[in-house]
């Protein structure tokens, strides 16, 4: 076996264990590389109590309750809503029908007891994967939007 052949060889075998490596990560990461669940997924999924997920969706207006430093509020992909509990403080931009995004655990009894909560940053930019994920809910978004700057109104 020449050089070349040798050299080549080595690089075949190296990229064929690169790929192998990625494929048993990706495997391994199937269902936490989703960004986040909507109430619907959750559903529909059946995502088990206890497991640890984000959640993602619109503030359901009229639905925010602050007892303390416990906030109870509703998040809707406008088809279903799920309670969520949050102890703690709220970014600064969380309000009634803006997009939010909460991280943590379901409670068994259809309930989401968050402990971080993320707020778009104003009212005008919705992340690409949360405005595709309402499209699909059948959310129309705002006149002339498209993902990655969209404004969203519930049909």
């Amino acid at each position: 076996m020449t050089r070349k052949q040798k050299r080549g060889v080595m690089i075949g075998g190296g990229v064929a264990t690169l790929a192998v490596a990625l494929i048993l990560v990706m495997f391994a990461l199937k269902d936490s590389i989703v960004f986040f669940h909507t109430p619907s997924d959750i559903i529909e999924e059946s995502v088990h109590a206890g497991q640890r997920i984000r959640l993602g969706g619109l503030v359901e207006k009229g639905s925010v309750i602050r007892d303390g430093t416990t906030i109870k509020f509703k998040v809707t992909d406008t088809i279903k809503d799920m309670p969520v509990t949050f102890t703690g403080v709220l970014p600064d931009l969380f309000r009634e029908g803006q997009g939010v995004v909460a991280e943590g655990v379901l409670d068994g009894h259809g309930g989401f007891k968050a402990d971080s909560v993320l707020a778009k940053h104003d009212e005008n930019y919705m992340p690409r994967n949360v405005a595709q994920a309402l499209e699909a809910k059948g959310v129309k978004l705002g006149a002339g939007a498209h993902p990655g700057e969209l404004k969203a109104e519930a049909h």
